[in-house]
This record gives structure tokens, C-alpha cells and sequence, in this order.
């Protein structure tokens, strides 16, 4: 449904295409400054935090149309949930700017891709972001999941649910983030773990409010 006041449309959205995630371990005094105060950071290791990248494009059948540069820097909790914080999205699509920044409070902005046949590059102007260089996939299933996520709009703290349903596979990946890129400082290094996710459907839920957010975005 589109939002006639708004060149957006309303949540949920539903996106259709692919994606591939890289999980990297991170250490926690690294991005502590940058989990708002008010959100716990979650320990999978001592001293460390879960980071993920993810990059995707949605096709036909969506209700947009672009490619999705997401940066979830850590884990988080709070009242009993247990999600991402994105620091940093970028997507090639103006309306889902808009969008991710009016409805979810995501800090959404323009960038350019370029898809090849093993690889994409992110680019804002001159600046590279990142380059994602990945194997094809050969083994997959088809797995649904849920995943949750944090984020802040104006002084309230929400929270939303991503769920998944697609083909998933592992890959072999390499992801370059030039040091001038503005997660370079994230230190996400190799990742131990990178996901390709094919025929995926993605529904994005409209967000919850928890509470009061507090300290930095």
C-alpha cells in the first residue's frame, strides 16, 4: 500500500531478490560509543560482539525496487529482545531513503552499486565504501527465520522484525573496506561466516516503540 501523503509506501515491506551476509567477530570497546546507552551490548565471547554487513537487491515483486547496503555493528538487548543495531545503510533508491528514515528511524542514505558476477562495490561519489567479493553458491535450503532489530526515531527507541523465507547457502567471501570508508573504524576484519540467500521474500515490519532512547545514534 503507498502512502499517498509520502513517496513511500506504508509498513510492512514486502521485498523480493537476494542477499549476502557476512558475520564478522568485533571487539566491544571498539563500538561501544556507538550503542545508545539505553541498549545492552550482547557478549558472544569475551570481549567480543557480533558485526554483520549485509547486501542485497530487491527486484520484481517488490514493493521498491533498489540494492541495500546494511552495517549492524553489535548485538544488543533490552527488555528481553535480542537484535541488531544498524549504524550505517545505504541504498540506491531515494523513496526507500525516505522511507527507512520516516518509518524506521534508520539512518538510510544514497550510495551506488555495482553488481558482477562475483562481486559488488558500494560506492557515495568518489568515496568507496566497501567491496564484497563472494563465491557462487552450490549447496542450499529452504529456511524461514525472524530477525530482530533496533533502531531510534527522534527520542523513542523501536524496535521491528525482518522476516525471511529463501534458499540459504554458505559461501566463501572477501570484504575490502578501504580505511577512508565511514565503518572502517568497526575493525570487522575476515568473517567467519558469510550467507547467500536466494529467491528470497523479506517482510519488513512496521516498529515498535520500547522506549526512550538515550546516548548516541
Amino acid at each position: 500500500m503507498v502512502n499517498k501523503a509520502m513517496p513511500y509506501p506504508l509498513a510492512p515491506w514486502t521485498l523480493k531478490g537476494f542477499a549476502i551476509e557476512t558475520l564478522h567477530l568485533v571487539n566491544i570497546d571498539q563500538v561501544r560509543s556507538l550503542i545508545p546507552t539505553g541498549l545492552n551490548l550482547f557478549s558472544v565471547w569475551p570481549g567480543k560482539t557480533i558485526a554483520t554487513v549485509y547486501l542485497s537487491s530487491y527486484g520484481s515483486g517488490s514493493v521498491l525496487e533498489y540494492s541495500e547496503l546494511i552495517v549492524a555493528l553489535a548485538v544488543v538487548a533490552d527488555k528481553g529482545k535480542i537484535g541488531g543495531w544498524i549504524s550505517h545503510i545505504y541504498v540506491d533508491n531515494a523513496d526507500s531513503v525516505a522511507g527507512g528514515r520516516e518509518i524506521w528511524g534508520l539512518p538510510k542514505e544514497f550510495a551506488e552499486f555495482t553488481w558482477q558476477e562475483k562481486s559488488v562495490t558500494v560506492h557515495q561519489g568518489n568515496q568507496q565504501l566497501c567491496t564484497l567479493n563472494y563465491d557462487q553458491q552450490s549447496l542450499a535450503w529452504r529456511q524461514k527465520l525472524a530477525v530482530p532489530g533496533f533502531s531510534r526515531l527522534a527520542n523513542d527507541l523501536l524496535t521491528f522484525t525482518a522476516k525471511f523465507e529463501a534458499l540459504v547457502g554458505f559461501i566463501g567471501s572477501s570484504l575490502d573496506v578501504p580505511t577512508t570508508s565511514p565503518f572502517s573504524s568497526m575493525g570487522l576484519g575476515n568473517s567467519f561466516l558469510t550467507v547467500r540467500s536466494e529467491q528470497m521474500t523479506l517482510q519488513v515490519d512496521a516498529p515498535k516503540v520500547l522506549g526512550v532512547g538515550n546516548g548516541k545514534c
